[in-house]
């Protein structure tokens, strides 16, 4: 994919704590790549500024006072938001993050990654790929591992055209981008990459995409196809 020009990326940030989003919003454009459109801490406001800003990202803490950003971004998808939902917490629970991505997802960060970390996230969620805090990447590993141990045979199930389309789905393209790149229709990918999800026992294409990292993409496999 072409890089995004860091000029064109505007985030909403959503926080409940007012210094922290306040400082968080300096340090994130002091960096330089990113502009912060809106900030608030009121869930509520989120969709009116959606509207108002056309973010490129949401940035959304997991917990917002009583509220759950998980459910904030389940109401958004369902009405309608499709921009890529980066969550933002303290914790480093490993359920946290398996209900976070399994949910929809784009990536799951931690309050104590760096700036540029950040930034760096944010920025590579845009273009669409999947992101998560480097300190819960072998936390991801283990979860993938435990939920599946026999993903040879999973990945056995699919199609030639199925392990394509995953390939490209690991890349974090859209449907469209495969579309084009594979040349065939919109609606062919959509019915694909379903198809792909019910064979892998998975709920998302976020975690299709992680799942095809971890497994699909390791010589082995390719390996044992030819044979």
């Amino acid at each position: 994919m072409n890089p995004l020009p860091a000029e064109q990326l505007r985030i909403v940030l959503v926080d409940d704590h007012t210094l922290f989003r306040k400082g968080l919003a300096e340090l994130l454009e002091r960096e330089g790549a990113v502009k912060v459109s809106a900030i608030t801490g009121n869930p509520a406001e989120v969709a009116g500024l959606l509207r108002t800003y056309s973010p490129d990202v949401l940035l959304l803490d997991l917990n917002i006072g009583s509220t759950d950003g998980i459910q904030v971004m389940q109401e958004l998808r369902a009405d309608a938001f499709m921009l890529p939902v980066l969550l933002l917490t303290v914790s480093e629970a490993e359920e946290d993050m398996a209900r976070a991505l399994r949910n929809g997802a784009n990536g799951y960060l931690l309050k104590s990654m760096e700036p540029d970390e950040l930034v760096d996230a944010i920025i590579r969620a845009a273009r669409g790929e999947t992101v998560v805090a480097p300190a819960m990447t072998a936390k991801l590993v283990r979860m993938l591992d435990g939920k599946n141990n026999s993903a040879t045979s999973l990945l056995e199930s699919l199609t030639q055209r199925e392990r394509e389309i995953l390939k490209h789905l690991a890349k974090g393209e859209s449907n469209k981008a495969i579309a084009r790149e594979l040349d065939i229709s919109y609606d062919t990918v959509k019915l694909h990459v379903r198809h792909i999800l019910a064979k892998l026992n998975l709920s998302s294409r976020v975690e299709a995409a992680v799942f095809a990292v971890e497994n699909k993409l390791s010589p082995g496999f390719e390996a044992q196809r030819k044979n």
